[in-house]
C-alpha cells in the first residue's frame, strides 16, 4: 500500500505558477525558495569543510522532490520515522533511506523487507534502527520470509543507544554490543553502527548547554564503541545530530553522519536558540501566508487558525514586514487568529492585508498541508516557481 498523498494537484494549484505570490489564497504554508536554497547551501559547504555525512530528516519536510534537491547538493540519502515515510520516499526516486526508528509490527516489517528488496534491486539502500533482540529476529525473519531469487537484500541496522532522550534506545556499552552480535547472525542483516541521537538537545537554549549535553552523549558512544573493538566488531558508522546540536556532534570526531533536518525551513522554536557563531546561519523559509478577515480598534483576526500550523512548539511568530510592523498572533481557535500590535507598533492591520507567519514547529505543520508553494524572488515581490506535493503527509504507519 502506498501512503503518498492522493490529493490531486488542483486546476487553481497549477494556475499559481507565474502568478505573484499575493495571488496565492490563505491560508497556504509557502516556502521562500531562495532562503531555503541559502540554507541547503551553507549545510552542504558546512558538512565539505568537516568532512562529514550529511543525511537529513525528511519527516520534516515529507517531500520526495526537496528530498532529492538533498541529495544533488550533496546528502547521502535521507532519514524518515515512519515505513510510510520510506515508502512514500521511494515512491518518488529516493534510493537511500534510512528509518530512523524502531519498526516491530510483523506486518509492517513485511512492508521494510519488501522496500529492502526493491531498493536492493534498483542499487539503492534501506536502513533501520534497533533496540531489542526481539526486533531484531522478527526483522531478520521478515527479511527471510521475503527472499525469493532476484537480487539479495542486506539491510543496515542501526543499534540505537540512548543518549539521554529518555525514548528509543539500549542503554549504552553491554547492551547495545549484545544486540549488534545479535544482528551479525543473521545474513541478511549487517551492522552498520550506532544511531545516537538527542532530541532534548536540540532546544536547550544556550550554546554552553547545548554543548554540554553533547559531550556526555560522546562519552557513551566512545565508551560502547571501545566495547564492540572488545568483542572485535567493527564500531561502524554512527549517526545522530541535529539542527540544534550539529556543531558538536561535528566537532567531537566520533560522528561520522549528521540527521539534521529543519535548518530547511527553520522554524520559530530553532531561532529562539542563542546561536554559536561557529554555527551556519540558518534563514526562515517556511511561512503560512494569511489575511486579515476583521479588523477592530485593539486587534485584527487573520484566516490561519490552528489547522494550519501546529501549536506544540508555542504559536507562531509574526514576520515583521511593512505595513504590518511588528505583531504578536495569539489563540484564535481552529480558523481564526488574534493579531495585537506590540511593541512601539500601534497600528492594528487592515481588512485584507497579508501577514506572514513562522510556525513554531516545521515537521507537523508541514504533515497539515498536501502541498507547498514554493516562491522565488522573495515573499513580497516574488512570483510562484513551483508546487511541491507532500508525498508523505499522514503517513503515520
Amino acid at each position: 500500500m502506498q501512503p503518498a498523498t492522493k490529493t490531486p494537484l488542483s486546476d487553481s494549484l497549477r494556475r499559481l505558477v507565474g502568478q505573484p505570490a499575493s495571488a496565492i489564497d490563505t491560508p497556504a504554508l509557502v516556502v521562500d525558495l531562495d532562503a531555503m536554497q541559502r540554507n541547503l547551501g551553507r549545510m552542504a559547504e558546512f558538512a565539505r569543510k568537516h568532512d562529514v555525512r550529511w543525511r537529513p530528516h525528511a519527516k520534516m519536510h515529507k517531500s520526495s522532490a526537496l528530498a532529492r534537491l538533498q541529495m544533488q547538493a550533496g546528502a547521502v540519502g535521507v532519514c524518515v520515522q515512519k515505513t510510510g515515510e520510506a515508502e512514500a520516499m521511494v515512491a518518488g526516486g529516493v534510493n537511500n533511506v534510512y528509518i530512523s526508528n524502531e519498526v516491530v509490527t510483523p506486518s509492517k516489517l513485511t512492508r521494510v523487507a519488501e522496500l529492502a528488496h526493491q531498493l536492493a534491486a534498483d542499487r539503492g539502500q534501506l536502513a533501520i534502527a534497533v533496540d531489542s533482540v526481539e526486533g531484531v529476529r522478527r526483522l531478520a525473519q521478515a527479511m527471510d520470509d521475503r527472499r525469493h531469487g532476484g537480487v539479495p537484500a542486506v539491510i543496515d541496522v542501526f543499534v540505537e543507544i540512548d543518549v539521554g532522550q529518555g525514548r528509543c534506545g539500549v542503554q549504552p556499552g553491554r547492551a547495545a554490543v549484545n544486540l549488534a552480535l545479535e544482528i551479525r547472525r543473521y545474513p541478511a542483516l549487517r551492522f552498520a553502527g550506532l544511531q545516537a541521537y538527542h532530541g532534548k538537545a536540540q532546544h536547550l537554549r544556550s550554546p554552553q548547554e547545548r554543548r554540554e549535553a553533547i559531550a556526555r552523549v560522546v562519552q557513551d558512544v566512545v565508551f560502547t564503541r571501545k566495547l564492540l573493538e572488545a568483542e572485535h566488531l567493527p564500531p561502524g558508522l554512527v549517526t545522530g545530530a541535529g539542527t540544534g546540536s550539529m556543531l558538536w556532534e561535528t566537532a567531537s570526531g566520533v560522528f561520522g553522519e549528521l540527521q539534521a533536518g529543519s535548518f530547511l525551513f527553520m522554524d520559530a522554536d530553532y531561532a529562539a536558540n542563542e546561536r554559536d557563531p561557529a554555527q551556519p546561519q540558518f534563514e526562515h523559509a517556511l511561512f503560512v501566508k494569511t489575511q486579515v478577515m476583521s479588523s477592530g480598534v485593539r486587534h485584527a483576526v487573520c484566516d490561519a487558525g490552528h489547522k494550519s500550523h501546529a501549536i506544540d512548539s508555542g504559536l507562531p511568530k509574526v514576520l515583521d514586514l511593512p505595513p504590518t510592523g511588528e505583531l504578536v498572533y495569539e489563540n484564535g481557535g481552529d480558523e481564526h487568529g488574534i493579531l495585537r500590535p506590540t511593541g512601539s507598533n500601534q497600528r492594528v492591520p487592515k481588512l485584507d492585508e497579508v501577514v506572514w507567519l513562522i510556525p513554531g514547529h516545521v515537521d507537523p505543520t508541514v504533515n497539515l498541508h498536501d502541498f507547498l508553494v514554493g516562491v522565488g524572488g522573495g515573499l513580497e515581490k516574488g512570483r510562484v516557481e513551483k508546487i511541491i506535493r507532500v508525498d508523505a503527509r499522514g503517513a503515520l504507519s
